[in-house]
Parts: C-alpha cells; sequence; structure tokens
C-alpha cells in the first residue's frame, strides 16, 4: 500500500431535514447576531407561501433583508455581480438561498467575492480561495443537484461562452442546509423527474467512480435506495411530504460524495449535450443514463448488482452478471416511467452534433473517474446509441 491508496471522507454543513426544518433559520441568524441578511431566491417563489413563511420569520428576529432574485438557470457572472452589489450595500453578515441549484450556486459565488475580493473569474478551479465567505443556509427547493452541500458551484463566463467551476470542499459548501419538503410543493412535475434523475446520477456515478471509496459507497447506496423508492411518487405527487423529504435527503447524500468521488461519461455527455442543445442538466443526465449504464457495466458488475438491490430488484441467489443487468433494467424502467424521452433525437438533438460533442468529452477526461476507459470511439458509438 502507497500513501496516494489512502481515502478521504469530508462534510462541513450542518444538515436540519424535515417538515418545517425551515424555522430553523431563526435559532441560526440569532446565535449569530445577525441583523441584516441577503436572501438569493428563485423569482418564481418570491409570491410563494413558503417565502412567505421564512421571511415573516426572520422579520420577527428583527432581520432585516435585502432579495436578489433575476437568476437565471446556468448562471452568468454578471449575475453574481449584480447580487454581489445588492449584499455588499445592504451589508448582510448572513447568505440566504432558497432556490434551485442555479440560486445557491449564486449565493455561493457571491460570498466567495464577498470575502475574498475580485470577480468570481478569479476563482475558476479548486481552492483558488482562502478566506471563508459568509456563513450560508441553503434551503433547496429541487431534490437534485446536492449544491448545499457539495463543495462546487458553477458560473457561466459569457464572455468566453465557458462554464466555470469553482470549487473548495471545506469553503464551498453551504454553513447551514435545509431539507424542508414544503419549499418543493410547487415544484412542476417535468421539474421534478429531471432533477431527481439527476440526483439519482450524482449516486450511481459517484458510487462506481474509480475515486470512490468505503464511507462514499455507503452513502451513494442509501441515496441510491431513498431516490428508487421514492421519485415515482415524488413526481406524482409533490404534496407527498414523506417522499419529498425522502428525495431532499438522497439529493443531498449525493450532493456530499460527487465531489470528492468525481463523476463519470454521464455526467461527461450530459454536460456537453446540454450547453449545444439548450437543454436542463436533469434531462441531459436522463438521455445519456441508460446507454452510459450498459457501457460501464463490465468494468463493475458486483457494484452494479448491488444497485440493482438498492432499485428494489431481486438479485438475490443470481449470478453477478445476471444481477448486474438487472441494474441497467431498472433505470431504464425509471426513465420510462417518469416520461424522459427514449432518444436524443426525441429531445431535439441533431446527429450533426455528435462528432463535435464525442471530441470534447475526450478533451474533459473524465477517465480520471469513469469506471471504463472511453475512448473517441467509444463516445461516437455512446452518442450514436443514444441517439
Amino acid at each position: 500500500m502507497s500513501i496516494s491508496d489512502i481515502s478521504t471522507f469530508f462534510c462541513p454543513t450542518r444538515i436540519y431535514m424535515g417538515a418545517g426544518s425551515h424555522e430553523k433559520i431563526a435559532g441560526i441568524v440569532r446565535e449569530r447576531g445577525c441583523r441584516r441578511v441577503f436572501i438569493a431566491v428563485d423569482a418564481a417563489l418570491l409570491g410563494s407561501d413558503f417565502y412567505g413563511r421564512v421571511a415573516a420569520r426572520l422579520e420577527r428576529e428583527g432581520v432585516a433583508i435585502a432579495t436578489y432574485s433575476d437568476i437565471e438557470p446556468d448562471p452568468s457572472a454578471n449575475t453574481v455581480a449584480r447580487a454581489l452589489d445588492i449584499c455588499r450595500a445592504h451589508e448582510a453578515t448572513v447568505i440566504i438561498a432558497i432556490g434551485g441549484g442555479s440560486t445557491i450556486d449564486v449565493a455561493k459565488a457571491v460570498g466567495i467575492v464577498l470575502a475574498n475580493g475580485g470577480r468570481i473569474h478569479d476563482y475558476e478551479g479548486i481552492e483558488k480561495f482562502s478566506i471563508a465567505p459568509p456563513p450560508l443556509i441553503a434551503i433547496p427547493t429541487t431534490a437534485g443537484t446536492g449544491s448545499e452541500v457539495s463543495g462546487s458551484c458553477v458560473i457561466t463566463d459569457t464572455e468566453k461562452n465557458l462554464k466555470m467551476s469553482i470549487r473548495h470542499a471545506a469553503l464551498n459548501p453551504a454553513a447551514f442546509a435545509i431539507l424542508d419538503p414544503l419549499a418543493l410543493r410547487t415544484v412542476p412535475g417535468h421539474v421534478a423527474a429531471h432533477s431527481g434523475i439527476d440526483a439519482f446520477v450524482h449516486a450511481f456515478e459517484s458510487y462506481i467512480s474509480r475515486q470512490s471509496n468505503l464511507i462514499t459507497d455507503a452513502i451513494n447506496l442509501q441515496a441510491i435506495e431513498l431516490i428508487a423508492a421514492n421519485i415515482r411518487q415524488f413526481v406524482a405527487d409533490r404534496e407527498n411530504l414523506e417522499a419529498a423529504t425522502n428525495m431532499l435527503c438522497g439529493s443531498a447524500l449525493a450532493g456530499i460524495t460527487f465531489g470528492q468521488t468525481g463523476l463519470g461519461n454521464v455526467h461527461c455527455m450530459a454536460r456537453f449535450v446540454g450547453a449545444e442543445f439548450h437543454l436542463s442538466h436533469g434531462l441531459s443526465n436522463a438521455l445519456c443514463l441508460p446507454t452510459v449504464a450498459r457501457f460501464n457495466l463490465i468494468a463493475n458488475p458486483a457494484k452494479y448488482a448491488r444497485v440493482a438491490a438498492a432499485m428494489g430488484r431481486p438479485v438475490q441467489g443470481l449470478p453477478v452478471l445476471d444481477a448486474a443487468r438487472m441494474a441497467v433494467e431498472a433505470i431504464e424502467a425509471l426513465c420510462a416511467d417518469l416520461g424522459i424521452p427514449r432518444r436524443l433525437r426525441d429531445a431535439g438533438v441533431t446527429e450533426d452534433k455528435l462528432e463535435g460533442m464525442a471530441q470534447l468529452c475526450v478533451e474533459a477526461n473524465y477517465n480520471r473517474w469513469n469506471p471504463r476507459k472511453t475512448t473517441l470511439a467509444d463516445f461516437r458509438s455512446l452518442f450514436q446509441e443514444a441517439f
């Protein structure tokens, strides 16, 4: 054994979960002597009952609020700069994010620049800042990205037309994550499906990653089990608070792990599908998932067999390969039940872009994490099969 064989695990976020857990905000700001907060919030939530409850709770504590809600999908550095101006002018000492991954990422980016100066561009990469941002309280309103507990945020550089990944395992996760199913009640069904598949892919790809370890394996299997057992019920009825809580917890568990293990070919391919055809990250993942799952199976059949069991398939007593194939069948059934288009072409992807996306996948070098070595010819075949 060498020093390179040593694995690590770390999670700096305190998590509150369950219906009504948003009430914990009052105690958090009180303990920090906070009188002024900045809230990044999805515009669609501003008039919602849930946002009203949060704002009222803060106001009862005598806390002054400044908000920013003009946040687009794949938020830009310009959005971060505008939000930062409001946060700085308000002299906020705590930041709150109420929304999906984009909103939480903007809140993270605001905190980074507020504490460290410069522009968010200065911090692209791994551990490029050293001063801790103000405490962030993240309340996800989708069960998908796990941004509330992950060590990364993704911001679009519109000048260069590329996405910047800002990563810091210790300083970028939210200080507090509030997993309240009441925040998910207004999520549209298709968003619930696509974001839920995103959470599943985080857990699945993290589990089979080359960089996985015993702790991440245990967490990811629990995440897979929670998501597979609850996503259908949650998509069917966002008022199902038990299913919503389980989805939020599954999403957060996967969010804790994937930044430490890396992800695989599903995310690699989806990254370029989404950018080229302006599809949501969750839908892009869902479109690529079954094809990549079949491709990667031979690299680790034993883990696939455990995935099948976690997804509720009757694998006891089966040969490992037969059990592994049941994981792929379960994934295909899940996508079908959630109404995911069967092929890339069904979502508007055109064949003329496949070669270019295959080239980009090779350059992205997800072979660091994906369990099966993948060449340019492999990516060509994967895109063609998914098409």
